[in-house]
């Protein structure tokens, strides 16, 4: 428990000092008085006969509890006592005498432990009269029993919850690291990678098989006479999409034949493969400006 007193005189604050903190320059005692307070550095030998002390200057500020349960097991550890074997008579005294200090300032908050004081001379009585056997002979459980489990489930809660206090929250003992990064003005387009060849080859091959026809014969196809007819096709023009340089018409053997004509194209560095953006179309177009 802690006091703080304050007094005001005329509007201004008095406070007590130590005579180490006093003012140098001005006497502490006089006439062998001493200073009972100072005002704005200066000594004050008597207090004001007109000095108006309010009723609520001395607050007495009590433990914080958080309900009965909580000042109960408070008691018992402060003093070290067995829970398991409770002094019901001192706890119980101990423990009203909190009770009337609250009760006289908030009557509401001191509701609820007055029910756990009722149940604490409850017990004590009980223990008091003698212990009856039951029918098979045996003792009588302990009146102290149920109150005992419950304080024991309440401080391994409470001990728990500390726990978790202790352990490092976000936006109290840490914060989530952020690092602004400017992205460059000029569009830098994503590389075409194999696999998204691949992609839309397969994707070509599926459309093919729709149309296919059932002919059989046999035909001499040239990788080079496709790449001549590859470049034809991307002359006088700035681009061309990847499916339109295959004709599904002509079967499975000549998309073959043009996608090979295609990437040997692309590894001379005749015909550049591009892409705006992922998962965009892929588009076709020489490497070269004829002259």
């Amino acid at each position: 428990m802690s006091d703080q007193p304050a007094a005001t005189h005329s509007g201004l604050l008095l406070e007590r000092q130590a005579p180490e903190r006093a003012t140098d320059a001005l006497p502490e005692v006089v006439d062998h008085v001493a200073a009972v307070a100072h005002l704005y550095g200066e000594p004050l030998f008597q207090l004001p006969q007109d000095l108006y002390i309010p009723p609520d200057a001395l607050e007495v500020f009590l433990e914080a509890f958080e309900g009965p349960l909580d000042l109960l097991l408070y008691l018992i550890r402060k003093q070290n006592f067995n829970i398991l074997d409770i002094p019901m008579a001192a706890v119980t005294r101990q423990y009203l005498s909190y009770v009337e200090e609250i009760r006289a300032r908030n009557l509401e908050l001191a509701a609820e432990y007055l029910l756990m004081a009722a149940m604490l001379i409850e017990i004590k009585s009980r223990m008091l009269l003698p212990p009856r056997k039951t029918a098979e002979g045996e003792e009588a459980e302990d009146p102290r029993a149920e109150l005992v489990r419950r304080l024991l489930e309440y401080e391994q809660i409470k001990l728990a919850s500390a726990r978790l206090a202790d352990l490092p929250q976000y936006g109290r003992d840490f914060l989530k690291a952020q690092v602004y990064v400017e992205q460059a003005l000029a569009p830098r387009f994503p590389d075409v990678e194999l696999s998204e060849i691949q992609q839309a080859w397969q994707d070509i091959l599926r459309r093919a098989r729709l149309v296919q026809h059932h002919k059989i014969r046999r035909e001499e196809l040239s990788v080079r006479e496709h790449m001549s007819l590859v470049l034809k096709r991307l002359q006088g023009r700035r681009f061309a999409t990847f499916e339109e340089l295959f004709d599904a018409d002509k079967g499975v053997p000549v998309l073959v034949v043009t996608l090979i004509a295609l990437l040997e194209l692309a590894k001379e560095t005749l015909v550049e493969v591009t892409q705006a953006e992922a998962y965009a179309p892929i588009y076709v177009r020489l490497a070269f400006t004829p002259t």
